[in-house]
């Protein structure tokens, strides 16, 4: 008799029920080989589970470790009951390569594939009976074997019978009995007359059975080179005596590190003082300082000659090693300029790049910013800095990485042509080398994948102490934002490089590094560059085109025009006025294409002959676009043949090679039409001509897009004449768009939906905390069912995964309920900020449900917080407007009542949250019907003239230098509310005379001269210049309004108007009471009427009014 005997009664487990009695018998011989029967019956059982249950989705992947840690499998767990299966295949894992399993591990290996097939049984079958598991039925012998040979278990794995297929197994059953299971789950506490509850270990267990497989799995050996509990004597305490958790040895018998661990219900930090005393002792007694560590099991530090710092798991014992033989081997990066071998980079800015990491590392900082524009050897210099490094005894092996495999190949090559002896891997072609390679190069999805393979530890290539420098291709704020799970796991060096001007890295790029907004490590920009005459600069034609500017518009057009005009639109699917950016994009006019070819074919610059049209780029809107004008080409310059103009994009099927013959001088093709896929880091220095067919909002984009023309080119034009500059046609508005420099230029940090999604509701439940929505009932069970959801998602989070652990302490503080009664403004972004991106994709939500449900969910935050939503609004009648075409769908139909009142203007004033709530419910569901589609292209060939052309040259075009004093002093102020007196105006905090004189040597000059702040700004006092232009925080204008927005006595018209208060004042930074007899005020009539029975208040108002203006005046000195 055995525990799992049970299963054996019911025919439906036949498919896993005897491997988990295998499993248990296993004990009585090896503890090694029960670990692996166990991971083995747990699989077969999860087969099972996906195969019966119609809520659970294959996923991509059909490893177990995807199986069990898909959010559908997750949810439908207990999370203790989650952890154990983790843990289980933990062992597993381990066991299935040898190794030791202590019996305590295998009797819980089999205790816990117990529990997840008393669970099944629970779920799935007919008459549950409530058992225990227990350990007195176990075959336990006294001679069970703790250790065995990775090649005994190949033999076992050999000697075991096939099983089915986990796809087989999923397409034997057929639909109807998957949701007569899914049913039967669902509904199991009311069809089974007993519970089903799940064992809980102690958590002193729990913690150590985690520090345990997590030191084996990073290659220690217990009672080997991992000794427990060892001895110190010479402690600051009273008996001198204490014992370290955990002593890691080296092969030398050397002690390498200690281990403190502590509970996991205690930071883990308070264990730090304690691990630095042990390592007191042990320096004292044998000459030298390990490496420490401190633990809870759940959350690692390690302690090391560069400090402390958070780590994802335990260093292996080689890498261990190495760190203590770096202590004599590694020598100082002094006088580093003279040992760069010229051959690979010998410019002097790229020494001095060198240089500079090589002193940032010295100083025990961990992250550089080099910042280098396109064409000025990045990649040559950060092969000169693996090569510096490596001959110092700093580095050994190195992580390249890069967004696209074009880029990856392309430094792959270079540095396997200047490094020839280093051994180098391309991890997207060749994974089985890249663990014993020097050099590993990859994309970020590549790498992510190898290190999420959530706890398939032993199969993850790399450990976390594996790589000593990793190297960010394109460094900017979406890879760290995206991508950052790559560098919590490996404990690295980083170094980033990137080609974009120093002034338009966003802030979230500087601080990734540690460094100060807009002061790079290291920077040598274009306009350098090219005085150095080691890129050229351009010349920029900018043409403006009648109908892209400016639309077509029906009413305008000849009679002629009309019918033609009205024989292309005879569906009437398009309006009678175009707006112009539809122009390129779904309408495609054959004269505008053909205007700009013939620009570029006049006016471009020729070849040697003058022959033909230099190599050229045309950055086409969307793949459409780019044939499109591939085919007028053709048209236009039969002359030329098919081969002349080519597109390249992601669609075309032989990219590369069309890549590589348009880099080559005497190839065709000679122009280039591409979508995306030439923007960045494709190097053809034979390149003279970019025409920019679209437009471009990203600074970062276009400044790499323009790096495609800066690189020299030797004779390019013959012997001796070479490449000096080169041409840039704008169609597109784009150097007038970044002339202003706009902020919005620069790009917004794009989070993905579903952490936009959790943070928007988190918002909601701050605002429905307010007092006015206190005994509103639906407000209340609203927030209770966000508060119930969201905890929920924290609750499920399991502590395993180490991008969890990194944010442990925020973890746990959310998954007490308690902590979500009341939000502020800095909990709800500590939440926003630590928890959101560990929420993945709802993956079995429709997106366009999940678009929807962010825009209702936005507006709703604008009603409660009178916020402008105008935008979301939109968005909503546009889909509303949308839906109406597919009315004949019997679900679109069924709402058609709502659908039409949405698309009122005056719905929107007057809706209630319930309302709001409602639509949102009502119509997130019927977006699958609309078409996702492209919407219809429209080929035409209505008359397109140019408007305006200004011609202009590099020097001329440097963006920062060309602002006018005005638009320079907006834009710095707008972009620095974090220096302190910016930061008090902006936060309504009384200014010093400190304050004041930073402010005026800001303005008077570092921004331009006293004259020119006295020719725009005339006598007007800086502060309040500054707040005008900054406004005014909202919570700041909310806290000195409060009283009167939470003021009972206040009817709605009253409390609308300290509303608009509060609204005009965060939108001007100022008020002056003569404004409150004009508009957006005079609405309300007389204030004095309006507080006529309360005209105490309306004092206290405009004392606060004073207030705020007060603190924007001038200072006292």
């Amino acid at each position: 008799m055995g525990n799992f005997d049970f299963l054996l009664k019911n025919e439906a487990y036949a498919s896993f029920s005897k491997a988990c009695v295998d499993a248990e018998n296993m004990i009585a011989t090896s503890t090694v080989a029960t670990a692996f029967m166990s991971r083995r019956a747990l699989e077969q059982a999860v087969h099972w589970v996906y195969s019966h249950d119609s809520y659970l989705e294959a996923p991509y992947r059909a490893t177990l470790s995807s199986l069990v840690w898909d959010e559908a499998f997750k949810d439908i767990l207990d999370p203790e009951l989650h952890n154990q299966l983790v843990l289980l295949i933990r062992w597993g894992n381990h066991a299935a390569h040898g190794g030791e399993i202590k019996e305590r591990e295998a009797v819980l290996a089999l205790h816990h594939l117990y529990q997840f097939a008393n669970f099944i049984d629970y779920c799935y079958g007919n008459d549950f009976v409530e058992r225990s598991f227990d350990e007195a039925l176990l075959p336990l012998a006294k001679a069970i074997k703790v250790r065995e040979t990775e090649q005994a278990i190949v033999a076992l794995k050999e000697s075991l019978p096939v099983t089915l297929d986990f796809h087989e197994q999923m397409a034997s059953q057929s639909l109807e009995v998957q949701k007569v299971y899914q049913e039967k789950r669902e509904t199991a506490a009311q069809r089974q007359e007993v519970t089903f509850s799940v064992d809980h270990l102690s958590e002193a267990e729990t913690r150590q059975l985690f520090i345990d497989i997590d030191l084996r799995l990073a290659g220690w050996e217990f009672g080997k080179n991992c000794l427990v509990e060892f001895p110190v004597q010479g402690l600051e305490t009273i008996s001198g005596k204490g014992y370290c958790d955990y002593v890691l040895y080296g092969q030398n018998g050397k002690i390498l590190a200690v281990v403190e661990a502590k509970k996991a219900s205690i930071n883990p930090e308070v264990g730090e003082v304690q691990v630095k005393q042990y390592a007191d002792v042990i320096e004292k007694v044998f000459g030298y300082r390990p490496i420490c560590f401190f633990t809870n099991g759940l959350k690692h530090y390690i302690v090391d000659d560069s400090g402390r710092r958070q780590v994802a798991g335990f260093y292996s014992q080689d890498e261990l090693q190495l760190m203590m033989d770096r202590r004599h081997l590694q020598k100082p990066l002094q006088d580093i300029s003279s040992k760069i071998k010229d051959e690979i980079s010998s410019r002097y800015y790229q020494k001095e790049a060198i240089a500079r990491v090589c002193e940032t590392f010295s100083a025990n900082r961990r992250q550089a910013l080099l910042v280098m524009a396109t064409g000025s050897g990045k990649t040559r210099t950060a092969v000169s800095l693996v090569d510096i490094l490596s001959r110092h005894n700093w580095v050994k092996n190195v992580l390249f990485l890069a967004d696209r495999t074009s880029l990856v190949k392309q430094a792959y090559d270079a540095f396997r042509k200047l490094l020839p002896d280093m051994s180098v891997s391309n991890f997207l072609e060749d994974k089985a080398s890249a663990r014993s390679s020097r050099m590993v190069f990859s994309t970020y999805p590549t790498m992510l994948g190898a290190i999420n393979g959530q706890e398939e530890l032993s199969q993850r290539p790399f450990t976390v102490g594996h790589f000593d420098l990793i190297i960010i291709d394109e460094s900017h704020r979406s890879i760290y934002q995206k991508y950052k799970a790559i560098f919590d796991y490996f404990d690295a060096r980083i170094v980033g490089l990137t080609a974009t001007p120093r002034q338009d890295l966003d802030k979230n790029t500087y601080d990734f590094f540690k460094l100060e907004n807009g002061v790079p490590t290291y920077a040598y920009d274009l306009d350098q560059a090219v005085k150095d005459k080691y890129l050229v600069s351009y010349h920029s034609i900018e043409t403006k085109l009648k109908l892209p500017t400016d639309g077509l518009h029906y009413d305008d057009l000849s009679q002629a025009e009309k019918e033609y005009f009205d024989s292309q639109f005879e569906d009437d699917s398009m309006e009678k006025d175009i707006d112009g950016s539809n122009f390129n994009a779904s309408i495609f006019n054959q004269s505008t294409v053909e205007i700009v070819l013939d620009e570029l074919m006049n006016k471009g610059i020729q070849t040697a002959s003058g022959d033909e049209i230099g190599k050229t780029i045309i950055f086409a809107k969307n793949h459409r676009h780019a044939e499109y004008i591939r085919t007028i080409f053709n048209e236009r310059y039969p002359q030329k043949g098919s081969g002349y103009a080519q597109v390249i994009d992601y669609s075309i099927k032989y990219y590369q090679s069309l890549i590589e013959d348009f880099k080559t001088k005497d190839k065709l093709p000679q122009i280039a039409i591409s979508v995306d896929m030439l923007d960045t880091g494709i190097d053809v220095p034979e390149v003279v001509n970019l025409v920019f067919f679209k437009k471009v909002r990203s600074k970062i984009k276009f400044w790499q897009m323009i790096g495609r023309g800066t690189r020299l080119c030797k004779d390019l034009f013959g012997p001796n004449q070479d490449k000096e500059n080169f041409l840039v046609f704008d169609y597109g508005d784009n150097f007038e768009y970044f002339r202003a420099d706009p902020q919005e230029g620069q790009g917004r940090l794009i989070l993905p939906l579903s952490q936009r999604l959790f943070n928007i509701k988190v918002d909601l439940i701050r605002e429905l905390q307010a007092l006015g929505y206190q005994e509103d009932e639906f407000a209340q069970n609203y927030r209770k069912q966000l508060v119930d959801e969201l905890h929920g998602r924290i609750e499920k989070l399991s502590e395993l995964d180490f991008r969890v652990r990194m944010a442990l302490d925020t973890v746990y503080t959310y998954k007490e309920r308690e902590n979500w009664q009341a939000l502020t403004m800095v909990s709800s972004q500590t939440i926003q900020e630590k928890l959101s991106p560990l929420i993945f994709d709802e993956a079995r939500e429709d997106e366009m449900a999940r678009r929807f449900d962010l825009w209702m969910f936005q507006i709703q935050v604008g009603k409660l917080s009178a916020t402008p939503s105008a935008i979301y609004i939109r968005q909503v009648m546009a889909s509303a407007h949308a839906l109406e075409a597919v009315a004949n769908i019997p679900q679109v139909l069924a709402q058609s009542d709502i659908i039409k009142k949405v698309q009122e203007p005056e719905f929107w004033t007057e809706v209630s949250l319930s309302g709001l709530e409602k639509v949102r419910l009502a119509l997130r569901d019927l977006l699958r019907f609309l078409d996702k589609d492209e919407r219809k292209m429209y080929y035409v060939n209505f008359d397109d003239e140019i408007l305006s052309t200004v011609e202009g040259s590099t020097a001329n075009l440097q963006v920062n230098d060309l602002r006018s004093y005005k638009e320079k002093v907006e834009h710095y102020l707008k972009a620095h509310l974090d220096e302190t007196a910016i930061a008090k105006l902006y936060h309504n905090e009384k200014l010093t005379k400190e304050d004041l004189l930073s402010l005026e040597e800001l303005l008077w000059e570092k921004l331009g001269s006293k004259s020119d702040y006295e020719r725009d700004y005339e006598d007007k006092a800086i502060p309040r210049l500054v707040r005008e232009i900054i406004g005014l925080d909202r919570a700041a204008a909310n806290r000195a309004f409060s009283n009167f927005l939470s003021d009972e006595g206040l009817n709605s018209k009253q409390i609308a108007f300290v509303k608009l208060l509060v609204d005009y004042i965060v939108e001007n930074g100022y008020l002056d009471k003569a404004n409150l007899a004009q508009e957006p005020f005079k609405s309300y009539g007389s204030i004095q009427t309006l507080f006529e029975y309360q005209m105490p208040v309306l004092r206290n108002i405009v004392q606060v009014i004073d207030a705020i203006n007060a603190h924007a005046g001038a200072v006292a000195y």
